[in-house]
């Protein structure tokens, strides 16, 4: 989860102006510029194409998750600051586990093979 926006963004976030902040994520945005960076932001909530928001001037900067960063970078946009690692993770029903245990085996090991995991 990071904040990006245009190089000049930059600027704003070290002298802690008041910037609009797009997000789809707006509960991890305003903790994130309240309680760790002491800044007061608008946060405006968007769903769809977030990294629109700087392009239409609706914001100053994005907070939304980065993998590659090949869109940020399509729309001109970097990422300026890292708000929180993420990770992703797969919960199975113990129950569920002891009833469907090939079913639940076979879904966990297509996954895997998928992303590379053996």
């Amino acid at each position: 989860m990071c904040v990006c926006g245009s190089p000049a963004a930059k600027e704003l976030l070290q002298h802690h102006e008041r910037i609009r902040v797009a997000s789809k994520y707006p509960n991890i945005a305003k903790d994130y510029f309240y309680n760790k960076k002491h800044q007061t932001v608008d946060i405006i909530k968007l769903n769809g194409s977030v990294e629109l928001g700087p392009l239409v001037e609706l914001s100053d900067v994005i907070v939304d998750i980065v993998e590659t960063g090949s869109t940020l970078r399509e729309n001109g946009l970097e990422v300026l600051e890292e708000v929180c690692p993420l990770s992703a993770r797969m919960i199975v029903n113990p129950v569920s586990m002891q009833m469907e245990t090939e079913r639940i085996k076979e879904l966990v090991n297509k996954l895997r093979a998928e992303i590379g995991i053996v």
